[in-house]
């Protein structure tokens, strides 16, 4: 939540990348007279979800597959039904694992762009909820009113200022409490304290801009300044990105319908994109396909409520990404529809045919020469174990005994030389 960078593992260096790609978005719209943060998340979500295409592309293959192959997977299932000893299980696993290579899918391809996609959301979390850490540029806005307001109050005292009920004026402050009084700040480490004024300024309403105004009127030139540019920056059709729709009701009037129209229209189209998408066929009796059906309603009501206590930036990405992919959803219909199906699983079969042989090539090729003795000694090891002559010599008379020897007909001993008679056949 501070200005510092995220260097959680994984979401920071995609941050970081984010934060760059942005910022030099950010930069160009600036130099064409439009420095708008809302335009570079829309560009942003579009150049993201462009990277992503081979990997939708892919993703969609895999559902028209395993549909196809439903029916051959609930065969085998029923099959198995109802047993649970390890042999079966694992029969049944390896059934359907023949089935995935003869379509040649993986079982776990449905996963991919999730996994891919989980860090890319936290990652625009971090940089959505903290824009200056990530964007020079606007950080640069904040400069000239934090140098003043550092040097009128270097403690901090007029921020954390606290009314008769022992709650803070700035209702920013509570976020960051902490950071007045750690030891950074006590000690008077200035880029610290720079650091977390911008922070606190960065999350202010427009209560909050009012009443600083108020008790540092020394400062209102600054603040005036200030506010004017980051209204250009996060303004967006009438509406404040950085704050969340939650806040933007609290201005009341017609301010309330405007701030419900970033939940509505994300839920929306994440609706609208989960209608596009192929849909397995429907059976009452498949406890997955009723999860995922039931998932399917559920995540965009969720879109709507995270989208109302989240800044409004994160919810301008939902609604533009579910629009990008509505659009690419409709070509990939298209392309999916005109694809050779048979022809497709044909190929597949084949290549799986193909990686199975090398497979058990590959097999074979690693027993060779570590066949096990009954003695439990490979014959590799055998062979290559050197003796010296006296213990050769007693070897050879215990053989030349066993041969010699007569077991009665049917005994132990009898069939333990059979089987070493069968051996040394086998060796000659």
């Amino acid at each position: 939540m501070f200005l510092t960078k995220s260097t959680t593992f994984i979401i920071g260096p995609i941050a970081e990348l984010i934060g760059i790609i942005m910022n030099g978005i950010f930069y160009v719209l600036g130099k064409i007279g439009l420095p708008n943060i809302g335009l570079s998340i829309i560009i942003m979500t579009i150049l993201i979800y462009m990277a992503m295409l081979p990997l939708t592309i892919r993703q969609q293959k895999f559902s028209k597959l395993q549909r196809k192959m439903q029916p051959e997977i609930k065969k085998i299932q029923k099959k198995y039904q109802g047993r649970k000893d390890e042999a079966s299980m694992a029969a049944q696993q390896e059934e359907i694992k023949q089935v995935y290579d003869k379509y040649g899918v993986s079982a776990t391809g449905s996963c991919v762009q999730l996994l891919i996609q989980m860090p890319i959301l936290f990652a625009l979390y971090r940089v959505f909820y903290n824009i200056p850490a990530y964007l020079p540029l606007v950080k640069e806005a904040f400069s000239p009113l934090v140098e003043n307001l550092y040097k009128l109050d270097p403690t901090g005292a007029i921020l954390t200022a606290q009314d008769s009920e022992g709650k803070y004026i700035f209702s920013a402050v509570s976020q960051f409490a902490k950071r007045f009084t750690s030891e950074s700040f006590t000690s008077g480490d200035v880029t610290f304290i720079k650091n977390t004024l911008v922070d606190v300024l960065n999350k202010f309403q427009k209560a909050d801009w009012a009443t600083l105004a108020e008790k540092a009127s020394s400062l209102q030139g600054d603040i005036t300044a200030t506010t004017a540019k980051l209204n250009q920056y996060n303004n967006f059709l009438g509406l404040n990105i950085a704050e969340s729709p939650s806040n933007i009701m609290k201005q009341g009037g017609v301010m309330i319908a405007v701030a419900l129209i970033i939940p509505l229209l994300a839920a929306f189209t994440q609706w609208l994109n989960v209608k596009l998408m192929p849909q397995a066929e429907s059976d009452p009796n498949d406890q997955t396909a009723n999860t995922m059906k039931s998932m399917n309603i559920m995540m965009p009501a969720m879109s709507a409520v995270f989208c109302f206590s989240l800044p409004s930036g994160m919810g301008l990405y939902w609604i533009f990404g579910a629009i990008v992919r509505i659009v690419q959803q409709i070509f990939i219909n298209k392309h999916i529809d005109k694809m050779d199906v048979d022809a497709m699983i044909e190929k597949n079969s084949e290549k799986a045919k193909e990686k199975a042989e090398k497979r058990k090539e590959k097999a074979q090729d690693s027993s060779v020469g570590t066949e096990r003795t009954p003695a439990g000694v490979s014959r590799k090891n055998r062979l290559v174990t050197k003796l010296n002559p006296s213990q050769e010599k007693k070897i050879e008379e215990m053989n030349q005994s066993r041969r010699q020897k007569k077991f009665r007909q049917d005994s132990l001993s009898d069939k333990a030389d059979m089987v070493r008679r069968f051996n040394e056949a086998g060796e000659k």
